[in-house]
């Protein structure tokens, strides 16, 4: 997986959140502030023109450019969350040209400890870790199982579909939504959801 890939996924991954932008509005308008939707679709398309701007030579310098990006366009808790993810997944590559699946295991591991580091949140808090989490650990496994990289990334994203539903039953233990208590009971979190749709770009990018 090259830079190439990378800036691929990026792009799926605008092209999933400009889908599904109001849908995930609807979800943060359930227990949030409502904008999640427009928050990630105006951080995508600003990281898409920044790397288009930029061109980065590597996947790592690709990552932390569009982390930095989406920190500074994106509002909320949002920005700093997906920023975070994806500049440690940045830095974990270092300069690598190639990244193996093993290596993206790595790399999503330091977006997953960023990510708890930041927001202080585990699975079952009903955040974005709640599919983060297990998509980092279903690419891991397909990993040390052997699987062929198209595989590992079908097994990370369903693994993050799954995590994503499984917050529907939860009560919000962090975040905007921890403030409804009982009520935040029934919904899906916004977060997992757009964390299921990053995994959903990344294989689709890997088919392309």
């Amino acid at each position: 997986m090259n830079t190439q890939f990378f800036a691929a996924w990026i792009e799926e991954i605008a092209t999933a959140v400009r889908a599904r932008r109001d849908h995930l509005t609807q979800l943060d308008a359930a227990i949030g502030d409502a904008d999640h939707g427009a928050n990630l679709d105006r951080g995508f398309t600003a990281a898409q023109e920044a790397l288009a701007g930029a061109s980065p030579q590597t996947p790592g310098a690709l990552l932390v450019l569009v982390g930095s990006t989406l920190i500074r366009k994106v509002g909320g808790a949002s920005g700093p969350l997906y920023g975070t993810a994806f500049r440690e997944m940045g830095k974990a590559f270092g300069e690598a040209a190639e990244i193996s699946p093993a290596e993206l295991s790595t790399g999503l591991n330091a977006a997953l400890a960023g990510v708890q580091r930041l927001g202080a949140a585990a699975e079952g808090d009903k955040t974005m870790v709640d599919a983060l989490a297990p998509a980092a650990e279903a690419l891991a496994q397909a990993v040390r199982d052997g699987l062929k990289p198209e595989e590992a990334l079908e097994a990370a994203a369903a693994a993050a579909e799954q995590g994503a539903g499984a917050t529907i039953p939860l009560q919000a233990r962090k975040g905007r939504a921890s403030y409804l208590g009982p009520r935040s009971v029934g919904h899906e979190d916004p977060g997992a959801a757009s964390t299921a749709l990053l995994f959903g770009a990344l294989k689709a990018a890997a088919s392309r």
